[in-house]
């Protein structure tokens, strides 16, 4: 039986991968956006046609393996797509210090409060020197003794390049061009499966949740909010659930009821969208299974982090 994977609505890095082999196939012509939308659906549509497979223009596993030819994207992959769709971010996007977190960069906004950031550039730094370099040029050094510096320090020079949630000139476009490199992009890409996928199947594990979108909800909760904590647990203990949806749809709740206040209510309608599969976030709607994460057991949760 087959499964839909990608459809309309859908956007992110796999969906300008698929865009990108549409276009060797000449089926498609627009921008490389990572946009799901009517000129990718007719594209693949095309395809399918071509191929000999319904055209009903989505991504199925038989049309990902024909136009692909490559292993499906992993859930990670897949839900940290829908994260990122969450967050607002890419791999170049840079914000500044309009809420506490200093700067926030990359595919799931990681901060220079939290160590992140840091963690990520110093790697290329050692890595890559060429890369970090051919993107800040003569802020290099610049850049490199304030990721070093002591905590009161880092927030100190984020203020001075940050206005409000932008980030000035030259540091905006600086950011903009590393996130663009490759190198730069599979560093966050294991920053996140390290610092968050991981620790999501544990917890997932800890919740008996066996489902695509239980760990892809836990997933989320470890990038929006830094795990479960000792409140949301204790909630979640007094009211357990037999059925899987149920315990997500409680966990949802109990995260966001132990959220602070000014964030309570999208915490809760991301993770809601999550564990039920449909919700609006930020004025979207949501359909995670047209983000291929569905109603399928995971199987990154047998085999552990």
């Amino acid at each position: 039986m087959t499964r839909l994977l990608f459809a309309r609505g859908a956007r992110g890095g796999i969906i300008r991968s698929i865009q990108r082999r549409l276009t060797a196939g000449a089926y498609y012509a627009g921008a490389l956006d990572g946009q799901y939308g009517g000129r990718t659906e007719h594209a693949v549509a095309a395809f399918q046609q071509n191929a000999n497979l319904p055209a009903n223009g989505t991504i199925d596993d038989g049309t990902w393996s024909m136009l692909m030819q490559q292993p499906l994207p992993t859930l990670f992959e897949r839900a940290l797509q829908i994260t990122a769709a969450f967050e607002g971010h890419e791999f170049s996007t840079i914000q500044g210090n309009w809420d506490g977190a200093w700067l926030t960069w990359g595919v799931i906004g990681f901060t220079l409060k939290h160590g992140e950031l840091t963690k990520i550039l110093l790697s290329v730094a050692t890595s890559h020197p060429a890369v970090l370099s051919g993107a800040f040029g003569e802020q290099t050094p610049t850049l490199l003794q304030a990721l070093r510096a002591s905590a009161p320090q880092q927030e100190a020079w984020a203020n001075t390049i940050s206005d409000g949630a932008a980030v000035k000139e030259p540091w905006r476009s600086g950011f903009q061009r590393l996130g663009e490199q490759p190198v730069v992009q599979a560093a966050q890409l294991e920053r996140a499966r390290h610092a968050y996928f991981a620790p999501a199947l544990r917890t997932a594990a800890a919740c008996r949740l066996r489902s695509e979108r239980g760990l892809a909800l836990c997933f989320d909760i470890h990038v929006q909010n830094g795990g479960i904590n000792n409140v949301a647990r204790a909630a979640i203990l007094q009211h357990p659930a037999a059925d899987e949806q149920a315990r997500r749809i409680a966990i949802a709740h109990a995260v966001a009821d132990a959220a602070k206040a000014e964030f309570r209510e999208d915490v809760r309608a991301r993770k809601l969208t999550l564990a039920s599969g449909t919700g609006t976030v930020h004025g979207e709607l949501f359909a995670t299974d047209r983000w291929g994460v569905g109603e399928y057991a995971a199987q990154e949760w047998t085999a552990g982090p």
